[in-house]
């Protein structure tokens, strides 16, 4: 049932490539804990977003793409709705992915708000794909677009080749290491390629 008086304003944002047989049937039921989780009774009636101009979620057929600018009134336990869908998610999709998660407190205002106090507002990266080593990839490459991107203010991009390679060494030895635990049976160390972090200051939504 749609939650009311919700303490966030959870916005869900991400473009999923999917394997080329994947059905909209399938893409419902992964997404089920998502749109059962927003009170609607399909992914058809929960596809459009609180707000008007965020495209919503949209199953785009020719493409072979999930894309998702959503947002949802809910609460922390959304957290356990994302976990099951990133292991639907996984079983569809073609190659790895991100997709940001914002939790924008919904009592918070910045005008009004007294000078001393703090937003509840929380921002996530969680990364789906077909194997660990399609997550790594495209957690490899967000990290070196946020590294460059921040040392490019004070060296040119082509004296960071260093950097690069340093990165790369430490995701081919995460891969490593997640290969031989596999190896002996061992479930591997980590989050299983869904990461989450706190971000600084608020967000500003997604305007299409």
């Amino acid at each position: 049932m749609p939650r009311y008086n919700a303490p966030f304003e959870i916005h869900v944002h991400g473009q999923i490539p999917l394997r080329k047989d994947v059905k909209f049937e399938q893409l419902q039921d992964a997404l089920k804990p998502m749109w059962k989780y927003a009170g609607a009774r399909s992914l058809s009636d929960a596809s459009s977003s609180s707000y008007e101009d965020e495209p919503g979620i949209k199953f785009d057929a020719h493409e072979h793409l999930l894309q998702m600018c959503w947002t949802v009134a809910g609460d922390d336990d959304f957290r356990q709705t994302l976990d099951e869908v990133c292991m639907n998610l996984n079983e569809l999709a073609d190659a790895g992915a991100a997709i940001e998660i914002t939790f924008y407190d919904a009592d918070f205002d910045e005008e009004d708000g007294a000078p001393d106090s703090e937003s509840r507002d929380d921002f996530m990266m969680l990364f789906v794909g077909p194997n660990p080593a399609a997550i790594m990839q495209v957690q490899r490459d967000l990290l070196i677009q946020d590294v460059v991107n921040m040392m490019e203010r004070h060296f040119d991009g082509a004296e960071l080749g260093g950097v690069v390679a340093e990165i790369d060494k430490l995701f081919a030895k995460r891969f490593d290491a997640l290969v031989s635990s596999l190896e002996i049976g061992k479930p591997p160390r980590g989050n299983g390629g869904h990461g989450g972090g706190h971000g600084g200051g608020r967000k500003p939504r997604h305007l299409h």
